[in-house]
Formats: C-alpha cells, structure tokens, sequence
C-alpha cells in the first residue's frame, strides 16, 4: 500500500525536455537488484554526473542546481517515461523524492506504473505547463507549485489548471491503494454478474463431460 495523495505544495524541478525515456531516468547499470531502494543515487545518471569522473555532480543539470533543492515535483516535457517498461525508472523518481510528475503526455506503460507505485502523473495541457514552468523558475523555492487531487488542479499563487487523470486511478491514489484492493472493493458486483452471466451462458462455466482416455497403452 501507497502512502495516499491528496495535495502537495513543495518546490518544482524543471526538466522540460519531450521523450525523456526510462534509460534516461534510470540507466540499466545502475540496476544492480531487484527492489525498490537503491536506485535513486543513479537517477538521471548519464545527465547528473559529469562523464568518466564518477559521481561528479554536473552543474547544468536541473537537479544539482541548488535553487531545486528538496524538489517533490518534476515539471517535464512531451511523453516522459518512454521506451522501455522498467518500473525501475518511477521506483528511483519515487526514492529520490518525487510525489508528483506533471507534463503534457506520458508514456502509457510508464503512467501505469507511477499509478502502482503512488507516484501522481498529472497530465496538464501544454501551455499550462509552459506557463507553470515560466513561474516555478523564477524562484524554485518561494514560487512552489501545487497538486492538489481533491480538486483535480495543479496550481501556482494566481493560476490554476485543471488535472486529467481517470477517476479509478484518482481513487486509489487518494486511498494509497493498488488495483487488485480497488478491483476487490467491487467483489459483491462481480458475484452479482456472475451469477446472472451464470444464468444467461451457463454453457461458458459448465465444463461438460470428461474427454473419452485415448491413452492405447
């Protein structure tokens, strides 16, 4: 179980870069086991580091810049979390201290996978986001951004837009609950259809007589 998300108002690092895909977001050298700690060190790795020297933090990336310090929400570009189905990529996010991503469009598989893991993929159209990056980088820390789920709104001192995000998915974020707790909350529908979908094709759940052996031994 997630810890729930209702509102978050926290300082907001801008990466707006489009088709930021999960090798970005968490290189395969840097999984080195199968969990959901340890990974936030390698976060953006190939951008954060300066190359063949280590962990050298690169100072013209978003993230070493100190006026982004204690970031929870990541402001990015068109289709973030692209290419490949890595959870991986939302477990560093997450480590690292992201609660909240906001952009114009994510990658479908990489959507999911923030949903299961309570991490808030706030879909926003484009020029909101432009517009809320424009703010936010002003001044990170005083200029913070919120994402408030309960009215559905991403929003600054004077702005507001509204959050496109599915109502299931809403839910269980709300509730810091996975898919199969949500599915099984409905567990009286689900008999209920089932056993007038019973009534309606019972030849769909009678298996019928045993095949006849057609074993020669």
């Amino acid at each position: 179980m997630a810890q729930p998300f209702t509102r978050l108002t926290a300082v907001a690092a801008v990466l707006l870069r489009d088709n930021i895909d999960t090798d970005a977001i968490i290189p395969s050298r840097e999984i080195r086991a199968v969990s959901k700690t340890g990974l936030a060190d390698g976060l953006f790795a190939n951008w954060r580091y300066l190359p063949g020297q280590g962990r050298t933090p690169d100072p013209g990336f978003a993230l070493n810049d100190p006026a982004f310090q204690g970031a929870r929400i990541l402001i990015a570009g068109e289709n973030f979390g692209c290419g490949s189905s890595r959870e991986q990529a939302v477990w560093a996010l997450a480590e690292y201290g992201f609660r909240a991503l906001v952009a114009p469009s994510f990658s479908a598989i990489f959507h999911r996978n923030c949903l299961r893991n309570g991490v808030l993929p706030a879909r926003l159209a484009p020029e909101a986001v432009a517009r809320l990056a424009r703010w936010v980088g002003e001044d990170p820390q005083r200029h913070r951004a919120t994402v408030d789920l309960v009215t559905q709104s991403v929003s600054t001192e004077d702005e507001s837009w509204p959050l496109d995000i599915a109502a299931d998915a809403r839910e269980a974020l709300l509730e810091g609950v996975g898919e199969i707790e949500l599915t099984l909350r409905s567990r009286e529908r689900i008999a209920a259809f089932q056993a007038a979908d019973r009534t309606k094709r019972p030849w769909a759940y009678d298996p019928g007589p045993p095949l006849p052996d057609t074993d020669d031994r």
